[in-house]
């Protein structure tokens, strides 16, 4: 995250803090209004700090200067801090609550004495909210069905973490002489996206041994002993860990076979009576009459796709040729456009699409008519000076009405155009889905962004029909994305066998929003493979001559 985005962060959450309080609402506002500024602000706000150029911009008076400047030099505002403690610490979880608003949220809390997220639920379930003037019925059932997502995300893991969680803890044991090797099973080894906990197994020489020095850097449980292998938990930073211990070599992939698939993808086929030994995986295959399964692809709905869609992924990231779908510090990134072709051009791209943000994102920094003039200019500049093609994007916000925030005449001087929604979220499904129909029947997209809006863990998807909408994406050439930022990673694989079935084509997009975020594309890529995902169906591996003839499908367009 920017620090400016930290920063209005902050602001808004004292705000909202000081509210909750019954503070003075002229310095509520101030806060509020605060953030607003910063949020329009094109400079960079580390350097505005450093020359003390802060106090020159209206709407920042001293008192905001100080915690701002507070906050880059520390990392924290002690206000903020004090803030936070005179509140009952159950309350953030109410306050999280989407749609409530500080105004409801004090209202309950003093008129109902309710204070934490149990006592919310239960006042649901006796019907006091809707009892309580200005809720109603709907904002009851709105209220649980936040409940039930917050307390669903409890003890969850997204997959980019216990991926790194993993990594940390193979490299810790490593250094134990009792392991001769450690790797991934169970939810982590297919790529679940969140996961409710870390596993791995490891085969160990000396059993006494290996607890000894394990216990030396984890506080473990043995959970279970048997013949071949004995399993430990321990948690670290409330992550559950499981270590799944093999004592006879022999038995190894017999048991990460177990442990790695989904129990429906097992019991289809009679897998749970495996008994003997295996020197690869690809023998209990053998053993079955199957073709082998890749770790991704082992769930359930891998039998109930077409025969014909139940090929391995051949998905790498050495097949991908373009990097599409990634933003600069034109909108709200954090590195100019030469910095990430640069990183780009490191990994293999051959091509980019930037796609900064429109002018409906106004808290993003989004361009007006008058920058994607300049930054259309820049990159023929760039173009004319580079071997690594750039084309000129735009992620255009999708209006309620289903039109995108550009005139037909801004439209076309973009090569490649992503249509997405981010605003209006509690619209109805009927509405939703037509109003994203309607984009993707837009002549000039021709990719349909993070389809369902979902955040892991923090924000369900909206009530949409994705069948309707992968349907008007096949009819229409409009090609679907996977959003790869791993808080995202949307279109949900479950979906993509259906969005295949009907012929549609993928574009596996980082999102990226920093030269670092571009490595973010891998968490795609594996979620991709779940859904067995062929290169030929994804533009991203398309050669540049392939990928302007899918940008030529619909309409001419000169590249420069």
């Amino acid at each position: 995250m920017s620090l400016k985005k930290e920063v209005i962060t902050v602001l808004e959450d004292m705000a909202d803090l000081m509210e909750f309080r019954g503070e003075n609402r002229f310095k509520i506002n101030a806060f509020r209004n605060g953030a607003n500024v910063l949020r329009q602000l094109e400079k960079d706000l580390a350097e505005m700090i450093e020359n003390n150029e802060l106090k020159e911009v209206k709407g920042i008076g001293k008192g905001l200067q100080t915690v701002i400047k507070e906050y880059y030099e520390t990392g924290v505002v002690n206000d903020y801090i004090e803030l936070r403690a005179s509140i009952p610490e159950g309350m953030f979880e109410i306050f999280s609550i989407r749609g409530l608003g500080v105004k409801k949220v004090k209202q309950i809390n003093e008129e109902l004495s309710i204070s934490n997220l149990q006592e919310l639920e239960q006042a649901c379930k006796d019907d006091k909210i809707a009892a309580t003037k200005g809720f109603g019925r709907k904002t009851q059932e709105k209220i649980l069905a936040e409940i039930d997502r917050i307390t669903g995300a409890r003890g969850k893991i997204l997959l980019h973490k216990a991926i790194q969680l993993g990594n940390e803890i193979i490299s810790e044991l490593k250094n134990i002489d009792s392991v001769s090797d450690i790797q991934f099973t169970g939810e982590l080894r297919r790529s679940v996206e969140t996961l409710s906990k870390v596993e791995l197994i490891l085969i160990v020489k000396e059993k006494t041994k290996f607890q000894s020095e394990l216990k030396e850097i984890y506080d473990y449980e043995l959970l279970s002993e048997g013949i071949e292998f004995f399993t430990l938990k321990f948690l670290i930073e409330s992550k559950i860990v499981f270590l799944y211990c093999v004592t006879e070599e022999s038995a190894f992939h017999r048991i990460q076979f177990r442990l790695t698939g989904s129990d429906k993808f097992l019991h289809e086929n009679n897998f749970s009576k495996l008994e003997k030994e295996f020197k690869t995986e690809q023998e209990i295959f053998d053993e079955n009459n199957m073709n082998f399964v890749i770790p991704e692809m082992r769930e359930h709905e891998y039998f109930a796709a077409p025969e014909n869609l139940q090929t391995n992924s051949d998905l790498e990231l050495n097949k991908f040729k373009g990097l599409l779908h990634f933003h600069t510090t034109d909108s709200d990134g954090l590195n100019t456009l030469e910095e990430m072709t640069d990183e780009a051009s490191k990994i293999g791209f051959k091509y980019l699409a930037v796609c900064d943000h429109s002018k409906s994102a106004f808290y993003a920094n989004g361009l007006n008519e008058e920058r994607i003039l300049l930054q259309n200019k820049h990159i023929k500049v760039f173009n004319s000076n580079s071997d690594l093609k750039v084309y000129h994007g735009i992620e255009s916000d999708i209006l309620r009405n289903g039109n995108l925030d550009y005139d037909l005449d801004i439209l076309k001087i973009f090569d490649f155009v992503v249509a997405s929604v981010h605003s209006n979220f509690g619209m109805s499904e009927e509405d939703m889905t037509q109003r994203i129909i309607t984009a993707i029947e837009n002549e000039n997209t021709d990719l349909l962004g993070h389809p369902t809006g979902r955040l892991l863990l923090s924000r369900a998807p909206y009530k949409v029909n994705i069948n309707k909408i992968i349907d008007a994406c096949s009819r229409n050439d409009v090609a679907i994305e996977i959003n790869a930022n791993p808080n995202r990673l949307d279109l949900d694989w479950r979906h993509i066998y259906y969005a295949r079935e009907k012929g549609c084509l993928f574009s596996i997009n980082p999102d990226a929003h920093s030269t670092s975020g571009i490595h973010d594309i891998n968490f795609g890529i594996k979620i991709a493979r779940k859904g067995g995902l062929q290169s030929s169906e994804v533009i991203n591996c398309f050669s540049k001559s392939e990928f302007e003839k899918f940008l030529n499908r619909k309409i001419k367009r000169k590249f420069n």
